[in-house]
């Protein structure tokens, strides 16, 4: 007799963009992004119970000021997944909350990427990663990153990934106000403001992540939504002065914000300073980089 599986737990990670500059607009109106991304240790738990005698698929969180988009990026991830491969299961997932809401660390993406890699397992489903990437991609422009969860080269709307190596791993405090950012809002204030931006190599990025150059990282990283989120929440140019007033090189904002990131290899420094912006009401963690 053949015994299932009724229930599992998956780490949902967060990541951070070192980099990203916006090349344009595609023809279909989206914008057309090239990104360095990098995972984090910082992740939430994703527990997938099936229920077999439930008529519907619910979706809980430990986080009670969470805004229902998370709980329907779950939903959606069990609707595409269920549309693709038609099984007639429901399920429970609970989500436990340690990635920032509104943070520009795809907590959203990243849930619906471990529901998806969640189901595949807990229902033995025979697929292929560029099957699960086109069904991430329907749900949201990160899930493929967080499908692959190794650094990447990111670009088209997120579609389209190349890893690389990265030499060493980094101390990753992470600043944000109590304040988040929406993503349509920041694009759509890019869009008015049309900002000039220092140029961001891309290469220079990927080169200094590769060799551990930290003088060329910080001097090649960027992120072309950063005057637009600063013009919605000028917060994060205050955290990301203070940041390198307290010694950080490598500083800048994820994402459309509102996190700020500073990465080190001084554990020292990084702790210190975590305990410094926790302590002024920030919402601040302390992770790591995954190589």
């Amino acid at each position: 007799m053949l015994f299932h599986r009724n229930s599992l737990t998956i780490r949902s990670a967060a990541k951070i963009n070192v980099s990203l500059h916006i090349k344009g607009i595609l023809p279909n109106g989206f914008h057309d992004l090239e990104m360095v991304n990098l995972p984090l240790d910082l992740h939430d738990i994703i527990e997938i119970d099936r229920t077999p005698y439930s008529q519907d698929t619910f979706v809980t969180c430990d986080d009670v000021s969470l805004s229902f988009t998370r709980h329907n990026l779950c939903t959606k991830a069990v609707e595409k997944m269920r549309a693709f491969f038609g099984f007639k299961d429901n399920f429970t997932i609970n989500i436990h909350k340690e990635i920032p809401f509104a943070a520009g660390l795809g907590g959203g993406s990243s849930n619906a990427a471990a529901v998806i890699r969640g189901l595949v397992d807990l229902l033995e489903i025979k697929t292929t990663p560029e099957i699960l990437s086109e069904i991430g991609l329907q749900i949201g422009a990160d899930v493929p990153f967080f499908l692959s969860m190794k650094p990447s080269i990111v670009t088209g709307i997120g579609e389209k990934l190349e890893k690389i190596q990265v030499k060493k791993s980094y101390f990753c405090l992470l600043v944000k106000p109590n304040e988040g950012l929406s993503t349509q809002k920041v694009f759509a204030k890019f869009d008015e403001m049309k900002p000039e931006n220092a140029p961001i190599d891309t290469e220079k990025v990927v080169a200094a992540l590769t060799s551990g150059d930290d003088g060329l990282l910080a001097q090649s990283i960027g992120n072309d939504l950063e005057a637009a989120s600063v013009s919605l929440l000028p917060k994060i140019a205050e955290i990301e002065k203070s940041l390198r007033f307290d010694g950080f090189r490598i500083v800048s904002m994820t994402g459309s914000g509102s996190t700020v990131f500073a990465l080190t290899t001084n554990q020292k420094l990084a702790r210190e300073c975590f305990r410094k912006y926790d302590e002024q009401g920030y919402v601040t963690r302390l992770c790591k980089t995954l190589v």
